[in-house]
């Protein structure tokens, strides 16, 4: 596994980037002191065949009895699709929505109601998302043994709705290692550390 120099890379191409001094502020109204934007990773081969590499070993592992790897659209697709190609398995992505032309389908590809499907998305907030993806394969008849992401924030609200959901969620990277690392690193201060550490226990009350 990877964890150590995918973190490095994803921190040094800013494509996760800290800030607890001046926290960013989501489509949600949270503030927070981090910002990730995974969709940057299709652009770095080496650093996105790692992390196709540790996903596909990370699925083998948790879901040996995987059939089919399925993307959440759109940034969990190109991760679904390599990580596929990599255990051998067939593809199918789901939509947030079904078509509104042609036959109307929310999944596409093929697969059959014994077939034991993990969905795949690139950041989990909340579970939101996938959880709907979830929800939406199964209403066609699949069978999702669980989800796995590249990174989550690992929230309250997202152990709450994945326990509720009664869904395996194993990612592969979180942000208490994340913070761990960069902790270690001596990249921040004990107090900014403190601050990250606060965000994560209780991000809505964070100011």
């Amino acid at each position: 596994m990877h964890q150590d120099q995918i973190i490095s890379q994803l921190i040094q191409e800013k494509i996760i980037s800290i800030s607890p001094d001046k926290p960013f502020t989501y489509a949600s109204g949270m503030l927070s002191p981090i910002y990730t934007d995974l969709r940057l990773m299709v652009s770095y081969p080496d650093l996105r065949d790692m992390i196709a590499s540790d996903l596909a070993n990370l699925i083998a592992k948790e879901f040996p009895e995987a059939a089919i790897i399925g993307g959440v659209a759109t940034a969990g697709i190109p991760h679904a699709a390599l990580v596929a190609e990599k255990l051998h398995l067939p593809m199918i992505y789901v939509r947030p929505k079904p078509k509104d032309h042609g036959k109307g389908r929310q999944i596409e590809g093929r697969f059959t109601a014994n077939d034991k499907i993990v969905l795949i998305d690139d950041l989990i907030t909340t579970g939101g998302s996938v959880l709907n993806a979830v929800k939406a394969t199964e209403k066609d008849g699949g069978n999702v043994i669980g989800v796995s992401s590249i990174f989550t924030y690992y929230l309250p609200d997202a152990k709450e709705n994945f326990e509720k959901a009664r869904v395996k969620y194993a990612p592969l990277l979180s942000y208490p290692e994340l913070l761990k690392k960069e902790n270690e690193s001596g990249h921040i201060t004990s107090e900014q550390y403190q601050t990250l550490k606060t965000w994560h226990e209780d991000p809505w009350a964070w100011k």
